[in-house]
């Protein structure tokens, strides 16, 4: 519930020029909604350098994108929302990217739980140039992957066991296995890519300030998830029996988790929770009571990266069946109040156009009834459809993004 304490730190969002392809036309009423909000938030915020002259444009231009979507709305394939709880300014981000890096049937998916005084701007920051980034590692690793067409056979027995290790069950023959091993060396360069951009940035304080970060591409039936923090990802899925149940896709990763309280402790960092919320683990500096990280990976956090905390991700491997229905991708102002089965149930019962909203509403209802006195957290939701559109879908239903 808390993210960390003994915060400071100042100035203003950018974004890291950078390239990537669009993707094919569609969704055209969002991206006019889209571009009259980068546009109007420009205006009305005149940059006060070259530097942040073209980050603005680079925020223009990510809004333009075709498939790219980064507010409240939803497409055939998913629906996003946000809210704003009550401790300020929303610190949590979200993004769906269909046709993302040009290539057909791939979605990149991601939320974002900024913490800190910048933990907003980072969670943006994180949210517009990290897909950027895992898109251009997947192309210069396939590229590499392409240009060694003569790799000696005991040398592709190793990487097909290094992936089985990472990824179980992967038996689907040596292209696939090359292709989700490039997608997580992808994933696993562009988060240190990230870091060290947060890290060098001019106009961005990190010190004491970050992001979790909850991301996954989705490329036909391949569903790979990478995870930094304590935000969560479940896949909703039908037993035998046609009952629905989740299965969690990622380990929130909390400093009480004994793999990650040992390289905080042998790091010279300390976990301990506060006497009045016993429940929440938090990573300390050795040797004062600050800054209180409730997670043990993120983003930005410098002070203590030198003492445990790191932003490698987690990754993680599912092959999408017939029985599998949806992803939620979700920050721990959901998971905190709703379980896992829960946050299923009403994404199942609701249309897939309202499926986030309901599920950030159910979560604001929770807070209220389990934890009256305290204040209601940011929530930001991604809810990923595995399947053609569902019965549920009115026929009405708008089919282009709504955006708010």
């Amino acid at each position: 519930m808390g993210s960390c304490f003994s915060m400071d730190g100042s100035t203003a969002i950018s974004y890291t020029q950078a390239s990537s392809s669009s993707s094919s036309k569609k969704k055209n009423s969002y991206r006019r909604k889209n571009r009259m909000g980068a546009l109007s938030s420009s205006t009305n915020s005149p940059p006060s350098s070259s530097c942040a002259t073209v980050d603005s444009k680079m925020e223009i231009w990510l809004h333009r994108v075709p498939g790219r979507f980064c507010l409240n709305g939803s497409t055939d394939e998913a629906s996003l929302f946000t809210k704003q709880g009550k401790k300020g300014v929303n610190q949590d981000a979200m993004i769906v990217w269909e046709n993302f890096g040009s290539k057909p049937d791939t979605t990149f998916c991601g939320v974002f739980d900024g913490h800190g005084l910048n933990g907003h701007l980072i969670a943006k920051k994180v949210r517009d140039s990290l897909p950027l980034k895992v898109s251009s590692q997947w192309e210069l690793s396939s590229s590499i992957r392409d240009g060694q067409s003569d790799v000696k056979s005991d040398a592709m027995g190793s990487l097909n066991s290094k992936v089985t290790a990472v990824m179980p069950g992967l038996e689907y023959g040596t292209k696939h296995t090359e292709m989700l091993m490039t997608l997580k060396d992808s994933f696993l360069k562009a988060f240190k890519a990230m870091d060290k951009e947060l890290k060098l940035h001019p106009r961005m304080d990190c010190y004491c300030s970050g992001t979790t970060a909850v991301t996954l591409v989705k490329q036909g039936q391949d569903l790979i998830v990478a995870n930094t923090g304590d935000s969560r990802a479940v896949l909703g899925t039908r037993e035998e029996d046609d009952s629905l149940i989740p299965f969690q896709l990622t380990v929130d990763l909390k400093p009480n988790l004994p793999r990650e309280a040992e390289r905080i402790r042998l790091s010279k960092g300390r976990v301990f929770a506060l006497q009045n919320e016993p429940e929440i683990a938090r990573v300390w500096l050795p040797n004062i009571n600050s800054p209180g990280l409730a997670m043990s990976r993120a983003f930005g956090d410098f002070c203590l990266k030198d003492f445990g905390l790191i932003s490698v991700p987690d990754i993680t491997y599912h092959r999408i069946t017939e029985k599998d229905e949806f992803v939620v991708l979700a920050t721990d102002g959901i998971w905190d109040v709703l379980s896992n089965n829960e946050v299923v149930n009403i994404v199942a019962s609701s249309t897939r156009s309202r499926a986030a909203q309901a599920l950030v509403e159910s979560a604001i209802r929770a807070w209220r009834h389990k934890f009256p006195s305290a204040k209601v957290d940011d929530c930001a939701v991604v809810c990923l459809f595995l399947n053609s559109v569902s019965k549920k879908t009115c026929e009405g239903e708008e089919s282009n993004v709504r955006s708010s």
